[in-house]
């Protein structure tokens, strides 16, 4: 039986947690939903990630209001999926005067933006309920960076009381992944690049790459973490349980693509190689069903040498989806 095409049958809403995590550090999560991360200094707001519609956004926005008035200044997009950044304008509507994206996510905006806003729309309906209302792409007006890894591109923000290190620690689930990290609170705001117990979504990624950003995102040594999906993780080890979650399903995911190339496999049976070993240990995550045929994609892709992931369309993916879970 064709299973439902990504997330189209996933209409029920998930329910919202906003929770601190540190003295100015907050977590919105929303059972495996797309995760944003809030900043609070004494001057200044700091989001993370802006959810995929204004709508949602002034969800995110009320809650903020429980907690402080104080202006919010900056939103980060910490990659350039419609997911998460399509909220953005209302965040700017509430007096946001910068938003901050690394070269890399620039120039993938420029590359495939439309392409993956009509995509996504169509991906998640749930997600982009109210879709009418973006009012089209998010534009940076802060761009940092020269899309090279590492903290030569580093932006400091001072909110007042509390200061946030924006930069691109290495290419993973893009090759624009931005982070924001709190170090006197050790807080790490991670995007898509971490995730637990959650899909992880690999159809734009540089899979050979993303271990080693892990890596350097470990050295960090984070006390708590906002993963792109999943819970808030708090404490030395849970932080760890995230990286290596994310670590075991990027390096497994990727071998299998590599076996399937190597053995000449057309793309149908790289799938069926791959779920001997995904399903065992992730089938039971969220999204797992809607990731896997565009992780199997991209993972085939880079093992066969296609270092610059291939655009998404909304044809392009139906046309994967019947191939791969029709």
């Amino acid at each position: 039986m064709s299973k439902a095409f990504a997330s189209q049958a996933d209409l029920d809403d998930k329910k919202t947690t906003f929770e601190q995590l540190s003295a100015h550090c907050w977590a919105y999560t929303a059972e495996g939903d797309p995760n944003s991360g809030v900043i609070i200094g004494d001057k200044f707001i700091l989001v993370s990630d802006a959810t995929a519609t204004p709508a949602m956004a002034r969800d995110l926005i009320a809650q903020i209001r429980t907690v402080s008035d104080k202006p919010i200044k900056y939103v980060l997009l910490t990659h350039y999926h419609a997911v998460r950044v399509l909220g953005a304008s209302a965040y700017v509507e509430e007096g946001a005067t910068e938003v901050i994206a690394s070269r890399g996510t620039y120039e993938l905006i420029v590359e495939r933006g439309a392409q993956d806003m009509q995509s996504e729309m169509e991906r998640f309906p749930r997600l982009f309920r109210g879709a009418d209302s973006v009012p089209g792409l998010t534009w940076p007006t802060l761009v940092i960076g020269d899309g090279k890894p590492g903290r030569q591109g580093l932006l400091t923000v001072d909110l007042g009381g509390v200061k946030v290190e924006i930069w691109h620690p290495g290419a993973g689930h893009t090759r624009g992944d931005t982070i924001a990290w709190v170090d006197d609170e050790k807080v790490l705001f991670s995007g898509d690049l971490v995730e637990y117990e959650a899909g992880v979504y690999t159809g734009d990624a540089q899979l050979e790459e993303w271990p080693a950003t892990l890596e350097a995102l470990g050295a960090l040594q984070a006390e708590a973490i906002v993963p792109g999906r999943g819970e808030a993780m708090k404490g030395r080890a849970d932080v760890d349980k995230a990286l290596d979650y994310t670590k075991r399903w990027v390096t497994t995911l990727f071998q299998a693509g590599k076996e399937a190339a190597a053995a000449n496999m057309d793309l149908k049976a790289a799938m069926a190689h791959t779920r001997k070993s995904m399903d065992p240990v992730f089938g039971h995550v969220f999204i797992y069903e809607h990731c896997l045929p565009f992780d199997v994609s991209r993972a085939y892709d880079e093992a066969k040498g296609i270092k610059n992931p291939r655009i998404w369309t909304a044809e392009r993916d139906q046309e994967m989806w019947a191939a791969l879970q029709g």
